[in-house]
């Protein structure tokens, strides 16, 4: 089974409100594509490629300096978020039985005022990636709130565990991700540009330039691909949503595979990872003992160190 496409339109961020029987409609779609693939992408959300294209600009622009202006910037420097930061090409092993990730990426895990953020080389760099994680905040809320209703819940009982995105209260965070060059010839055994993994919080919301190898496991227990759509956002549901919804809304693998032998093109994307506030206990909303009962921190935290060497 493919992905769908889903117009997301009648909810768009610019429109304040949507009809009764809009947003059944989207509920229904958003159900189907979440219980039987996992992912779905939506077009006509507000988020339009310009947006997506500037913060990909002024990113790969940050992973194109030399090392030593970007170590400064790494993640676990930053006494107030762990999570924020840098992380370099092999650092992570997104599935830890493979040898480390073939990427870089960076984490916009925290707003504060206090942090400090790249500049020389990179102008707007901090105000670029806030501006971005805000509307992405606002996007997810949306599709949170129309997931609700999918499953015939009050609307905002998904809403109310993520009143704190964009606090330190709440461990959301925007990840840019670059895929530099692969060398053939000095590749691992079994490494990937990112291993097979589910994502740990709620949903995640991925943009992606057309360099593919972004794979999606489906129901069947098949690989499918899931290349660039321009206009179009990529979510999946992530583990906690899963545990939440006692598996109806499916928590899908997914991993990025090597170029082409030859090919010495890049790759990047966007991944806006929904995280429920840190204090929020998780635990199946039709009152079901499926899972146990999970703070949402702790959750993140022992996928972290399952991740990182």
């Amino acid at each position: 089974m493919e992905i769908p496409v889903v117009d997301f339109s009648a909810y768009e961020l610019e429109k304040t409100n949507a009809s009764v029987d809009h947003l059944e409609r989207l509920s229904v779609e958003l159900r189907k594509a979440f219980t039987e693939v996992g992912f779905v992408y939506l077009k006509n959300t507000g988020i339009n490629q310009k947006e997506v294209d500037r913060v990909m600009g002024v990113s790969e622009k940050f992973f194109c300096l030399p090392e030593n202006m970007k170590k400064p910037f790494s993640r676990g420097g930053f006494s107030s978020n762990g999570n924020h930061g840098w992380i370099s090409v092999e650092m992570e092993s997104l599935n830890p039985r493979r040898p480390g990730d073939l990427k870089e990426a960076f984490n916009t895990a925290s707003l504060s005022s206090d942090i400090s953020w790249p500049s020389e080389g990179v102008d707007d760099f901090r105000d670029v990636h806030i501006s971005f994680y805000l509307r992405c905040k606002e996007l997810s809320l949306r599709v949170l709130r129309v997931m609700a209703l999918g499953l015939n819940l009050e609307a905002e009982v998904f809403l109310s565990a993520h009143k704190h995105i964009g606090s330190d209260m709440n461990g959301t965070t925007l990840r840019t991700l670059y895929y530099p060059p692969v060398n053939s010839a000095r590749v691992k055994e079994n490494q990937l540009r990112c291993g097979e993994h589910s994502d740990y919080g709620s949903i995640t919301l991925v943009f992606q330039n057309p360099k593919g190898g972004l794979q999606v496991l489906n129901r069947a227990g098949e690989f499918i691909s899931a290349p660039s759509i321009p206009g179009t956002v990529l979510i999946n549901i992530a583990d906690l949503m899963q545990r939440w919804t006692s598996d109806v809304y499916v928590s899908a693998v997914h991993r990025v595979l090597l170029p082409p032998a030859g090919d010495s093109s890049t790759r990047q994307s966007l991944a806006f990872f929904v995280q429920p506030d840190d204090e929020a206990v998780i635990s199946c909303c039709d009152g079901s003992d499926k899972y146990p009962p999970v703070k949402s921190v702790d959750y993140l935290l022992s996928r972290f160190k399952d991740s990182y060497k």
